[in-house]
């Protein structure tokens, strides 16, 4: 059975100008590669051979760039959108999605196992599956904490608090399909809300690994840095090729 993955690459990039001033953000490189053909090369080292490209902004470069995905080992289609449509609005110009499916944003630098992530998603039968990383943030000031009294009751020097994060990667089935409006921005928020709100379950799927989405500059520089030292983290698969042609 062939894998399918959407790969989100229609917006502007705001956050990362002056940058995307030349260039679509997906196609803004990592060491020798675009981000999105690291993604590509990723998907298609997990067994995906599917791969829909949903653009918008600087299309005809994208599409320039990736062309039909034959060097990849992937065949890629292309769905335009005519206006901005969100995360999930786009899935409803698609009529060939198969019942599972992978959607991701294309600007996003995981060490993931997509195939790992796709067997948790059908294995379970989830209508929808979110993959999850940890964050934490270290605020910058001293914390006090008083009551309504304003009694002083204790005081936290510069706490660190964790959470979990949305990666900007799903495993979905068609069931969310019913849930995205047509020809309208829906996004991932839209989407878990109404599911929850209707009683459908969300499901997560945890990742202790590396992810960084290169949406800013200084994020951006990290990734170039990251990918640069420790490529075969990323391209598992390919460094092992390279490995057995060496032998």
């Amino acid at each position: 059975m062939s894998k399918h993955a959407v790969i989100l690459a229609g917006g502007l990039g705001s956050r990362l100008r002056p940058y995307t001033v030349v260039l679509p953000k997906p196609l803004m490189p990592i060491g020798p590669y675009p981000i999105l053909e690291v993604v590509i090369r990723q998907l298609a080292a997990a067994g995906f051979t599917v791969v829909t490209l949903a653009v918008n902004h600087q299309a005809e470069i994208i599409k320039a760039y990736c062309n039909s995905g034959q060097r990849w080992g992937v065949h890629i289609n292309y769905s335009m959108e005519k206006k901005p449509l969100g995360t999930m609005g786009p899935l409803k110009l698609l009529d060939d999605l198969p019942d599972n499916f992978l959607i991701m944003n294309g600007d996003v630098l995981t060490d993931l196992n997509f195939e790992t992530f796709y067997a948790h998603h059908t294995s379970r039968a989830n209508a929808f599956t979110v993959a999850t990383c940890q964050r934490e943030v270290r605020s910058e000031f001293g914390v006090l904490d008083f009551d309504e009294s304003d009694t002083l009751h204790g005081f936290r020097e510069k706490p660190v608090v964790h959470y979990h994060v949305s990666m900007g990667i799903y495993m979905a089935s068609r069931k969310i399909l019913e849930f995205i409006p047509d020809d309208v921005a829906y996004g991932f928020d839209n989407l878990v809300l109404d599911m929850m709100a209707a009683g459908k379950p969300v499901h997560v799927c945890r990742h202790n690994g590396y992810w960084l989405d290169i949406g800013r500059p200084d994020d951006y520089m990290t990734a170039i840095d990251m990918f640069e030292a420790n490529s075969s983290m990323f391209l598992k698969q390919e460094s092992q090729d390279v490995a057995r042609a060496a032998v």
